[in-house]
């Protein structure tokens, strides 16, 4: 065997693992969600420290949206759902979405 043999190999080994596609997770404003139920959540789903989770709020408030991650589709989506999770059980209209990156 030579080493041009195990090159090749290793070359096809990284070429069929490929990056999962990145989707972002984006907060939209509505006229009945407060403010410090949005940071909440930012904090408690998200894991945001405060300071980023009033950045991000504010975004929501004055611009009707906030990005407020990215994440593989799986947990892009599992964290939407906690959101509206969230917002159900406060009655909130609170709504999440997710676009690709």
């Amino acid at each position: 065997m030579d080493g041009k043999t195990i090159t090749k190999s290793k070359e096809k080994a990284v070429e069929k693992f490929k990056e999962p596609d990145e989707y972002l997770v984006i907060l939209l404003n509505d006229d009945y969600t407060t403010m410090d139920f949005v940071v909440m959540v930012l904090v408690d789903v998200f894991c945001k420290n405060l300071a980023d989770a009033n950045r991000i709020m504010l975004d929501v408030h004055k611009k009707g949206r906030g990005i407020v991650g990215q994440y593989p589709w799986d947990i892009a989506a599992t964290k939407a759902e906690q959101v509206h999770a969230l917002a159900r059980e406060n009655e909130f209209p609170l709504k999440c979405i997710v676009e690709p990156a």
